[in-house]
């Protein structure tokens, strides 16, 4: 994922939260670097963690 984000400081809990779901990591990682800025800033309106739970367990959701 580091090389995926060069440079890009992204919120913790956003970060903890791909840590713990590593199929939602890897379709983020293959996201195109506008497509994952998009999704960060989403991830930067979150203010509490169950919010970002959801947020993130929902990002691919069909």
């Amino acid at each position: 994922m580091i090389s995926i984000i060069q440079n890009e400081e992204l919120p913790i809990g956003f970060t903890m939260e791909l840590a713990m779901h590593p199929d939602i990591l890897n379709h983020f990682s293959m996201l195109s670097r506008q497509e994952q800025q998009s999704v960060i800033n989403g991830a930067r309106q979150i203010t509490s963690h169950d919010e970002m739970r959801r947020y993130v367990e929902n990002l691919f959701r069909f």
